[in-house]
């Protein structure tokens, strides 16, 4: 289930993002003190003057992180430096006491502080907390610049499981209204493992306060991203309305039915299982035109509960649809098929339906990545309220694929010849952008330069609602069938669901969205890397005493190492994608790249 694709070589900029980018890196007439920070009314007035980063403790903002440190240190007292090394912070510890510093000063809590304990080894800091993952401001840059120097050192630590950090990652609330107020006094304690304190000493001096009205972000006024809980549900709401209007347009409907891959393993799975289906009480979760439920009614269902959130769809589609095929159940129709016009999580409020009460739940769920719209949350809710214990859950499995892909799924090769002329700075540019943000695309297995790994099995039988974010590592080794050098310019991700024999024990089948099988609606998800990695089989390089940095040219990787992290997002029903690349060696050596962040 998917409403929206993005091409590769149709990328889309807002108006601000425009501006926000120089092709050769001039500032322009942007205006600094001595000390390299932008201030004053001439800054304010000057629409161009725009600096990345702000200052963690007032709103002075700078052109570099190093500037930014500096200034926290000389004028806050704060050396970000030298504690992250003497507290031994690792990438994800720093990430998340950048924001919890950034949610601090939103509350005109903790300025500055100390600690003080012996040993850090078994300490649990304040921003330990996984919220803190979720950046406070939407488009805080210094989350993503403070660890550039950091690219060519080595690997020392093992990174504490990323699934710790993005799990349960609930909406940050600070309440606006509070704003303003000091809620922390001085030395306020908070008790560490029952024998350890960390002290916070609240130090105002020479800070100018920041409020909701003077917040700055890139040189710019903005509201802050943190606001109370109710702000949070009325986000929320608004984003679902958006989300299940979409769904009104039956344009994507068509396109829906029109994947046969998709409809004909769900018409396979419902009318080829005839003792799963007959006389069962179904529930179709997010029915759409109801044919997953039109299928279950033939298949000789008692009893077909379709759950429509869209109105559109429950009113004009569903129920005339079930009415137009003599399925439908009311007062004055004596079919099987009743529409409920709700989302799944308040079907008590529009139809009477006793708990555990419902033999086959079916629901067509899946989004991009398989987990985009964040819809398989609501049917865990549908299964853990209304399904019986032991009763069919279809699909039942789901599992996440991942490869690397080559220069041929780029726009590089269109680019590198234009009626005869070289237009590859274009492609090249186009390859930058969507190194920052994932791409949704048809990709041929004969682009694939490395064989294909698992990345993550879901048992929707029994998972909990929390693993849906998650953490996982797969390592993908380049293609035997070519032995010679390729480059891999990022990962590709599919995904399969499985209606297995476990219920449907007379035609078990699989829905796959996988570069060696027909395309589907969902096509696959294109993660780009910043720079590509040079690739070869092992049997090539075995023997070779190569010299140079691992993944160029001269010294080919014979395997990537990949660990990722899929969580929902900060907005509602996104989902955001944690992507860290190593590059192994034939003789052992690693080399490690950035971690890059993706938003879908």
């Amino acid at each position: 289930m998917a409403a929206t694709m993005v091409k590769d070589g149709n990328l889309d900029y807002s108006e601000d993002e425009e501006e926000n980018f120089s092709d050769d890196g001039d500032w322009g007439d942007w205006k600094a003190d001595d000390s390299g920070v932008g201030g004053g009314e001439e800054e304010e007035d000057d629409d161009d003057s725009e600096s990345d980063f702000l200052c963690l403790f007032c709103d002075s903002h700078f052109v570099s992180c190093d500037l930014l440190f500096e200034h926290c240190s000389l004028r806050h007292g704060f050396d970000f430096h030298r504690i992250r090394n003497e507290m031994k912070l690792d990438f994800y510890s720093s990430f998340k006491l950048i924001n919890y510093i950034r949610s601090q000063v939103a509350e005109n809590k903790c300025w500055s502080w100390k600690i003080e304990a012996d040993d850090f080894n078994d300490v649990k800091f304040p921003w330990d907390e996984e919220k803190y993952l979720k950046p406070v401001w939407q488009e805080d840059s210094l989350l993503y610049s403070f660890a550039d120097d950091e690219e060519d050192e080595e690997d020392t630590f093992d990174r504490e499981e990323v699934m710790e950090d993005l799990r349960k990652l609930g909406d940050l609330c600070i309440d606006v209204e509070a704003l303003g107020e000091t809620s922390m006094s001085n030395n306020d304690k908070c008790n560490i493992n029952g024998n350890k304190d960390v002290t916070l000493l609240s130090d105002c001096n020479g800070l100018k306060q920041s409020s909701a009205d003077d917040l700055i972000v890139n040189g710019k006024d903005a509201e802050p991203k943190v606001c109370d809980g109710r702000l949070v549900n009325r986000n929320i709401k608004k984003v679902n309305e958006n989300y299940f209007g979409s769904y009104s347009s039956f344009g994507i409907h068509k396109e829906m039915l029109n994947d046969k891959v998709r409809t004909e393993a769900y018409r396979d799975a419902l009318l080829k299982n005839p003792t799963l289906l007959s006389g069962s009480v179904v529930m179709d979760v997010g029915c759409g035109t109801g044919i997953l439920s039109l299928f279950a009614a033939k298949a000789g269902a008692s009893r077909v509960v379709a759950v429509e959130a869209s109105e559109k769809m429950a009113k004009v589609a569903s129920k005339q649809i079930a009415k137009d095929n003599k399925v439908f159940n009311d007062n004055e129709h004596n079919g099987v098929l009743e529409v409920a016009h709700s989302m799944v999580e308040e079907l008590d409020k529009s139809i009477q339906i006793q708990a555990h009460s419902v033999d086959v739940l079916v629901s067509e769920w899946m989004g991009y990545c398989l987990l985009y719209e964040s819809m398989l949350s609501s049917v865990l809710y549908a299964r853990d309220r209304w399904l019986k214990p032991g009763g069919a859950i279809l699909p039942d499995t789901a599992t996440m694929f991942v490869a690397g892909f080559g220069k041929g799924a780029t726009s590089l090769p269109f680019w590198e010849d234009v009626y005869g002329f070289d237009m590859s700075s274009i492609g090249k540019e186009i390859l930058e952008d969507t190194a920052r943000l994932p791409i949704v695309d048809v990709i041929e297995e004969r682009d694939l330069v490395t064989q294909p790994a698992l990345l993550q099995t879901f048992d929707l039988s029994t998972m909990k609602p929390d693993e849906v974010d998650f953490t996982a590592t797969a390592t993908l080794k380049p293609t035997e069938s070519e032995a010679k050098t390729r480059l891999c310019h990022g990962v590709v991700l599919w995904f399969d669901t499985g209606f297995t024999n476990r219920f449907c024990k007379e035609n078990p089948t699989v829905l796959s969205t996988s570069p060696y099988t027909p395309p589907t609606h969902w096509a696959q998800t294109v993660l780009t890397f910043q720079e590509p990695i040079s690739v070869a089989p092992a049997s090539l390089l075995s023997g070779d005493d190569r010299r140079g940095a691992i993944g160029t040219k001269e010294c080919p990787a014979s395997s990537i190492h990949l660990r990722m992290s899929v969580a929902r997002a900060h907005e509602h029903r996104s989902i955001d994608i944690s992507l860290e690349a190593t590059g192994l060696s034939s003789n052992g050596q690693k080399r490690r790249w950035p971690v890059q962040i993706f938003n879908l």
